[in-house]
């Protein structure tokens, strides 16, 4: 069973390569990228023996590859059937063998590749003499061994969570969790340039060291010191985790092979009615706005990208305020919420024959963008409030936030109007088959340029009269008329989604049937 798996895994790999020539050579450039990335921190390690900080940065390599690898399921879970083991229900298949099985075929790919690079590297800092090898030689298989199970057991324990609505709905998170960890990640970085976030980290990995997988690295670095007890007790001790996690695994698919889950069951209780009342505007106009609501609600897509802008648009002023950076990255939060109103047509898919259905005339069209415009008002206005202020509190300059704001007011109208009229112009589809992406579908690559770049390029044109005069303002040393942009900007910026949504309402009303063609075609 074990050397049939392995085939599988192979096909698998192979077989996805052949579906087209741009994921081929998107494979490679990735896989290229993460070897490359991987054997430079490899380096890195490597140059630190001999060092007093690497034990630190051995045990902090295999934490973060303990957490990365637990962390995986959650990010590719929809993109990996592999890793749904309910696949393999209908089949004759006992547990162990099936975990033997399932196990070594895991070890073939470029994620068991990337780890055996690190972990190698993390031993090879912290070995000295032939007892550190000795101890090295077991450590390094066990701590991708335990990765790997980890991962796996991880999958399987939360398979029929991943599977349903809330688990797609935690998937679509993945976006805006590596956008966070990565500017975490730079903080963390920046801190330990310095002697104090060294000596930080060491108290830390002092307490990790003893959490498998880091104590199998641990106990190559007691092994040269000549604590061969120490370092016997560590591996036992990962040794020992490793089966926790086996046994674990056993238990997750034994019940996913063999009991039923509340799906299955008919049920006999009465159903209840939830009735909410509207909180929208009768009419066109309130109805539109609840339908893209509940989009953003319900939609994965649509989910991802609100969440997406949300959190970055606030993690982005936030970084940028601790590092004592400009108040004017408040910007983004406007940015990147007036971006949501770029290719309102594409997410609504084949679906949007039911949407051009209704609309019959030009006050229609005008009614039908003013609604979308006015949804994503209603969330960005406050939303955009709350982040300048708040970047100017943490920043001790809230005298500027009057300024910032009708700069970011007058951005987030004019993404708004270039939005309404590109979504009109350039449409595009979003295929159906990638749940939580944003891409076009194939030979639609030059509309998503014309659209976000061009549109996006135009609203920031259009931004700077407003821009101007703050920096004629500034120029001029007339700080105290300052607050004048603030009520500037938030007119022109009105008068710009105004004029962008009417001024594109036409174009929508005679174009239907280009668009439900361009948004119907993934």
């Amino acid at each position: 069973m074990t050397g049939t798996f392995v085939r599988l895994k192979l096909s698998v790999i192979r077989n996805g390569l052949r579906q087209s020539t741009g994921r081929t050579i998107g494979w490679i450039v990735g896989t290229l990228v993460a070897l490359l990335y991987a054997f430079g921190v490899t380096v890195g390690l490597v140059v630190l023996h001999g060092n007093d900080y690497a034990p630190v940065a051995a045990v902090a390599a295999g934490t973060v590859l303990a957490v990365a690898w637990t962390a995986m399921p959650l990010f590719v879970f929809g993109g990996d059937e592999t890793l749904d083991p309910t696949r393999l229900a209908m089949l004759p298949l006992r547990p162990r063998p099936l975990i033997r099985a399932l196990l070594v075929s895991s070890l073939v790919g470029v994620g068991p590749l990337l780890t055996l690079l690190v972990t190698t590297g993390a031993a090879v800092a912290v070995a000295h003499g032939a007892a550190s090898v000795a101890a090295a030689v077991v450590a390094v298989p066990l701590v991708v061994v335990l990765c790997v199970a980890l991962s796996r057991a991880v999958a399987a324990a939360n398979t029929r969570l991943l599977t349903s609505r809330r688990g797609r709905d935690l998937a679509l998170l993945s976006g805006v969790l590596v956008a966070v960890g990565a500017q975490l990640a730079n903080l963390g970085a920046n801190a330990l340039a310095s002697g104090k976030g060294l000596e930080r980290l060491e108290g830390v990995t002092s307490v990790l060291r003893w959490l498998p997988p880091a104590s199998a690295l641990d106990a190559v670095r007691a092994a040269g010191a000549g604590a061969y007890g120490l370092a016997v007790a560590e591996l036992l001790w990962t040794g020992a985790a490793l089966a926790g996690v086996l046994v674990w695994w056993h238990r997750s698919l034994d019940r996913l092979m063999t009991r039923p889950d509340s799906s299955t069951f008919q049920s006999t209780g009465p159903t209840r009615v939830r009735s909410t009342r509207s909180l929208f505007p009768e009419g066109r106009a309130g109805t539109v706005m609840e339908r893209q609501f509940r989009y953003a609600w319900r939609d994965p897509r649509t989910k991802a990208a609100w969440a997406t802008a949300l959190a970055v648009g606030l993690l982005l002023p936030v970084v940028s305020a601790v590092q004592h950076g400009s108040v004017y990255s408040a910007c983004w939060a406007a940015g990147l919420l007036g971006l949501q109103m770029y290719n309102q047509f594409g997410m609504d898919g084949s679906a949007f024959w039911t949407v051009a259905a209704t609309i019959s005339s030009r006050e229609d069209a005008h009614a039908e963008l003013r609604a979308r415009a006015l949804a994503i008002a209603l969330v960005a206005v406050p939303y955009v409030a709350v982040v300048t202020v708040g970047t100017a509190l943490l920043l001790g300059r809230l005298d500027a936030a009057p300024e910032t704001l009708g700069l970011s007011f007058a951005l987030l109208g004019a993404l708004i109007a270039t939005g309404a009229w590109a979504s009109v112009r350039f449409p595009y589809s979003m295929p159906r088959e990638n749940r939580f992406g944003s891409s076009a579908a194939p030979g639609q690559g030059s509309l998503v340029w014309l659209s976000l770049v061009g549109g996006a390029g135009t609203g920031t044109v259009l931004t700077l009269p407003v821009l101007a005069l703050l920096i004629w303002l500034h120029v001029a040393d007339r700080h105290g008329a300052l607050w004048i942009v603030l009520p500037v900007g938030c007119v022109y910026g009105a008068l710009l989604a105004v004029v962008g949504v009417r001024s594109a309402a036409p174009g929508l009303r005679g174009r239907l049937p280009e668009i439900l063609a361009a948004v119907s075609k993934g």
